[in-house]
């Protein structure tokens, strides 16, 4: 791996790595998912997402910031605040990307935009992401990464979620928050106003397959180490509830994503070609985690696009904490 050189020591708005993309990463993710690792090997194309998984550069202990990500000012740009958060994007499938083969990540800072919020002031950087193997784009990407300010002091009330009963889970409803805008406060690394709700004037969609997943302590840990992710928030329980002010460790965005990616996968014949997706509120470590989507394209109506089916990640209390659309 390597990034591009930096000319005349400026910070870089473009970023080139280098890997080849041996199947233990892919295989990984399969058994952090409970399957067979042996079901995917090299000359096998590798799931839309799951470049995430590769292009990991070393960093020196000296490089990082106190929330464990590199410091910013080389490729992401410091805003002079100190909380990141992941907040959604948008995924396109161009050409199957083959394990076992060099491939090349490019990168770019498109837009940097300045909002305010109920606690003050975001930042909004939207990074271009694509994969090439043999010359040609196979993946395109775009994600948008928040930043803000330090959190309130938690109260002395503040402890880990509790448990909601299971079935609240499954009735697909949010509470009436929207995205992350001028207007609402980002709240973890994959989400916005803590309620997480449905977008303005859309009906909720009803789900035709819904499945569980309960991110453990050790779930956390394998997907923090197999995309490099240093990022506190997934592993620090000290630091999350005393320095971030949550009652729990909290589930990676980028982990929420793919698993709705794979599930929408597996209850459809046609293969994936586009994902977006909103983060919407957080999810947090042993809390189970409905995924529920549909078979079918939706309504217009509904997702936007009569192509689009929706698919949502709900917490135990039914808030949708990650609505995507699948085309």
């Amino acid at each position: 791996m390597s990034d591009a050189p930096n000319p005349a020591g400026e910070p870089p708005r473009t970023r080139i790595r280098t890997d080849v993309l041996t199947p233990w990463p892919a295989q990984a993710m399969l058994g952090l998912l409970d399957r067979d690792p042996r079901a995917i090997s090299e000359g096998d194309a590798l799931p839309l997402g799951w470049h995430w998984l590769y292009f990991r550069q070393p960093c020196r202990a000296s490089r990082l910031a106190p929330d464990g990500h590199e410091v910013r000012g080389d490729f992401m740009p410091d805003v002079g605040l100190p909380r990141r958060m992941w907040a959604g994007g948008t995924l396109r499938s161009l050409h199957p990307v083959s394990l076992g083969e060099p491939a090349e990540l490019r990168s770019k800072i498109m837009s940097i935009t300045e909002k305010r919020g109920r606690s003050g002031r975001l930042v909004f950087v939207t990074v271009g992401h694509a994969v090439l193997q043999r010359d040609r784009r196979c993946v395109e990407e775009e994600q948008v990464i928040v930043y803000r300010g330090p959190a309130p002091r938690p109260s002395a009330a503040a402890g880990r979620p509790k448990s909601v009963p299971q079935k609240a889970a499954t009735s697909g409803q949010g509470s009436g928050a929207t995205h992350a805008s001028g207007k609402d406060d980002m709240v973890s690394s994959g989400g916005a106003d803590a309620r997480g709700a449905r977008e303005p004037g859309r009906p909720e969609p009803a789900p035709e397959w819904t499945e569980t997943f309960v991110p453990t302590t050790v779930t956390l840990f394998q997907f923090s180490a197999l995309t490099y992710n240093g990022h506190r928030i997934h592993y620090d329980h000290p630091y999350v509830t005393r320095q971030e002010g949550y009652p729990g460790l909290l589930v990676h965005g980028p982990l929420t994503a793919l698993l709705l990616l794979d599930a929408a996968r597996r209850h459809s014949p046609r293969p994936v070609r586009q994902f977006r997706y909103r983060a919407l509120a957080p999810l947090f470590v042993d809390q189970p985690i409905v995924l529920a989507g549909q078979a079918a394209p939706a309504p217009a109506a509904e997702s936007g696009s009569p192509k689009e089916r929706v698919v949502q990640a709900l917490a135990p209390s039914g808030v949708v904490a990650m609505r995507g659309w699948v085309s």
